[in-house]
């Protein structure tokens, strides 16, 4: 789905306007990841603002310190999207399209382990982790470049060959994630110290990327950087399983914003107002504008 999906993002940077400020994150960093998603999924792009209500107010589960009106407000958004993944995959039932929809209910029908109600849960899974992290993703990634002026002049120069490497430092520096979790099977040592079995261990993956015995002058930006091993996605066996798609929008929306906008600023410096979601790291950044003699 690679070329389609370039032309989803495509519509979004060429709609942009030119000589005029623009939201960066209304316009961009949230539109694109929700359009992507439902076209990969198969729903309706006109659902898409619901989608987004419903992704952000299932979130809220994912917050320790959720008051009891998040609690409610997560529940409801699990209960709309169960209610229409639900009419939708009796849909494809009936009539089948080319979409992840079809495909997973495909398998169902033909003998593969999969109840209802875990395909439901894996496409809300999908939905909630394939627009809002790619969206900090996007949003992180350009508030870096353009504070980071130099790195802006390099990605502009080249934004063919470098958005690949520019996604790769930026999730490794300000990646939209900042934790993960694994549960011990048997005692393992860290540090030093022996860890029982069947404990829970939450690692920071902010800090294991900003780890000097790994990185080179660890906390500074370089999109040129040549040896980024970062785990912004996790690893191993839980590994991100919407890494390679993410990365793609990624890299197409910053390769086409320094291609049509290389003169791009920011109307003000102050830093960014950042989600207040434990373990999550996103801006809401506003109103990066393009020159206008651009």
């Amino acid at each position: 789905m690679k070329l389609r999906l370039e032309e989803v993002i495509d519509e979004v940077i060429d709609a942009l306007p030119s000589g005029q400020p623009f939201d960066l994150m209304s316009d961009v960093a949230i539109p694109v990841p929700i359009l992507v998603i439902v076209h990969v999924l198969g729903v309706e792009p006109d659902r898409r603002r619901e989608f987004r209500d419903w992704s952000e107010a299932v979130i809220l589960s994912l917050n320790p310190f959720r008051s009891s009106e998040q609690a409610a407000r997560a529940e409801w958004g699990s209960a709309q999207l169960t209610a229409y993944f639900t009419d939708l995959m009796a849909a494809r039932r009936a009539s089948p399209q080319e979409d992840l929809i079809s495909d997973m209910v495909k398998l169902q029908a033909d003998g593969a382990a999969l109840s209802d109600d875990e395909v439901r849960v894996n496409l809300s899974a999908l939905l909630v982790g394939g627009n809002l992290t790619t969206t900090d993703l996007i949003g992180n990634g350009v508030w870096l470049l353009l504070t980071h002026p130099e790195e802006w002049r390099k990605l502009t120069a080249d934004p063919a060959a470098l958005s690949s490497s520019a996604v790769e430092e930026i999730l490794r520096f300000e990646g939209p994630v900042a934790i993960t979790s694994r549960v011990t099977e048997a005692p393992p040592q860290v540090c030093g110290r022996e860890i029982p079995a069947g404990q829970l261990l939450i690692t920071s993956l902010h800090g294991a990327n900003r780890d000097p015995e790994v990185f080179e002058d660890p906390d500074r930006f370089d999109i040129t950087r040549k040896r980024a091993p970062h785990v912004a996605f996790g690893g191993g066996a839980h590994i991100c399983i919407g890494a390679p798609l993410a990365r793609l929008e990624a890299k197409r929306v910053l390769q086409r914003l320094a291609e049509r906008f290389p003169a791009l600023r920011l109307t003000q410096v102050d830093p960014p107002k950042w989600r207040t979601l434990p373990f999550f790291r996103g801006s809401e950044l506003t109103c990066p504008l393009p020159d206008p003699s651009v």
